[in-house]
């Protein structure tokens, strides 16, 4: 791009307030949270997390989200499409997928599960089926 060595004025006022107060340009992250807003929602992405790693964090979540008084998390687990579990004889497709074996780890856990209100899949906003909400009690 070539540089203009003589910029007019209005061009250098308009830039000016422009920068002062951008209209046209938003935070992504602001915007897509509006939602969020009015609950203490905690949102955590578990893609690439083996079974073993992602029951660990759902518990240091879980434990974390209940002590700071969350009202709900929302955990991206994944639809599963990517996995490579089919190459492997010995384990189930549909129980080595986050989505599913994560309620059932917490279920299984009391410490976890005595925290629990509910456990869904989230609006399709917030990732369907390839994501959970867990509702928990106030403590």
């Amino acid at each position: 791009m070539k540089k203009r060595k003589n910029t007019p004025e209005i061009d250098k006022r308009n830039w000016d307030e422009y920068v002062k107060n951008p209209r046209d340009i938003f935070d992504k992250d602001l915007e897509s949270n509006k939602s969020y807003s009015k609950s203490k929602i905690y949102k955590f992405d578990l893609h690439g997390y083996s079974l073993l790693d992602a029951n660990k964090k759902v518990k240091e979540i879980i434990l974390s989200c209940s002590e700071k008084k969350y009202t709900e998390i929302l955990l991206i687990t994944g639809k599963g499409i990517h996995s490579n579990t089919e190459n492997n004889t010995y384990v189930s497709i549909s129980l080595s997928k986050l989505r599913y074996s994560i309620p059932e780890y917490i279920s299984s856990e009391n410490d976890l599960s005595m925290r629990i209100t509910s456990i869904k899949s989230a609006e399709k906003e917030h990732g369907g089926s390839g994501a959970l909400f867990i509702k928990l009690k106030k403590m």
